[in-house]
């Protein structure tokens, strides 16, 4: 039983430092920043690229990760990260929640990726008729564990509601906007690591009618 205990944790502790030790050339932030907005613009186009899909690239992963980029999304089918960007296998470290928002479970699996995997980019993306918001704009009585979901998405609603214009399109905006100063500002790992500028946390809108996406303005 002892052995097998062991063995079980020198597995760990080989996952964990092949996941923890940085590439040997990382991208910036703003360089994969620019191939995020050049994937999706081939997904506008339908022109993909595909890239690693191989098997060599499934078996390099097997030895550990390095993506380049969070991608905190609304958990709707028609809004796939590795698609709307034209990424592929170890890409893209992938957060969807119906909303996307960021309860604390999401953003542990955040600060894994900054922390262990040295991501140094998040993108919190919401979208479109997200049914998530719109569930909140209507109010009233929710099933299940609702409640909680649209709790978080509510101040995003009341403050869409004092500004001029379609009220959906502005709480998605505010939604995201509001998340993304949550991430930036989330201590002690996320603030620490845009203070000392190894993470730059940005706020993305997608259209589902022409699969652009659009950025919000950088803080």
């Amino acid at each position: 039983m002892k052995r097998i205990l062991a063995l079980f944790l020198s597995g760990i502790l080989a996952t964990a430092a092949l996941a923890s030790a940085p590439p040997a050339k990382a991208p910036s932030a703003d360089a994969v920043l620019a191939e995020l907005k050049a994937g999706n613009q081939r997904h506008v186009k339908a022109q993909y690229q595909h890239p690693h899909e191989t098997t060599a690239r499934r078996e390099e992963l097997a030895q550990g990760q390095h993506p380049q980029a969070v991608v905190l999304a609304c958990a709707d089918s028609r809004v796939a990260p590795e698609i709307v960007f034209d990424q592929g296998l170890g890409d893209l470290f992938v957060v969807r929640l119906a909303g996307n928002v960021a309860p604390d479970a999401e953003i542990a699996s955040i600060e894994y990726a900054v922390e262990h995997l040295h991501t140094p980019l998040v993108v919190v993306m919401g979208h479109q008729s997200c049914g998530a918001v719109g569930a909140a704009i209507a109010g009233g009585e929710a099933p299940g564990h609702l409640p909680e979901l649209l709790a978080a998405i509510r101040p995003a609603v009341e403050k869409a509601k004092t500004m001029t214009g379609d009220l959906s399109i502005n709480a998605v905006r505010v939604n995201v906007e509001m998340v993304v100063d949550k991430l930036r500002t989330s201590e002690p790992v996320l603030a620490e690591a845009v203070k000392a500028k190894k993470l730059k946390v940005v706020g993305a809108v997608y259209s589902l009618s022409t699969g652009s996406v659009t950025w919000l303005p950088e803080k």
